[in-house]
């Protein structure tokens, strides 16, 4: 799990890089913060679940789109993620928010694996 925080952490570094207005308006329909907190630590999870499965890569890519679809389904997006896509680009331009909603995933996805390791960050057990 951990080299997709590092990744996800690169992520948000080369997009805070970027020059951007100060003000962006956001879309018309957004996803509320502790909706794409949410989401996202599912999404995380679901990626861990999927490259820990082994599958060749193709079969690995297929299995998590099909799982990711049926997950944004669960959670009321049935217009394909693009609600969940433009949610994450307003949120990433607006550094601060993100770093608020990545903090969060961090910290939930720590406890969980807090967890699972009987009360001890950092164990070697997996998540899945």
């Amino acid at each position: 799990m951990r080299p997709l925080l590092a990744a996800s952490a690169l992520c948000l570094a080369v997009l805070g890089g970027c020059a951007i207005p100060e003000e962006v308006a956001p879309p018309r329909q957004l996803l509320p913060k502790d909706k794409m907190v949410s989401l996202l630590v599912q999404l995380h999870l679901l990626e861990a679940r999927v490259e820990g499965s082994r599958l060749p890569p193709d079969s690995a890519r297929a299995l998590f789109q099909a799982q990711k679809t049926a997950l944004l389904w669960k959670n009321d997006l049935k217009a394909a993620d693009s609600l969940l896509e433009h949610s994450y680009r307003f949120y990433a331009v607006n550094n601060k928010d993100m770093d608020e909603i990545y903090k969060a995933v961090v910290d939930s996805l720590e406890r969980r694996e807090a967890q699972l390791n009987g009360g001890k960050p950092g164990s070697s057990a997996h998540p899945w």
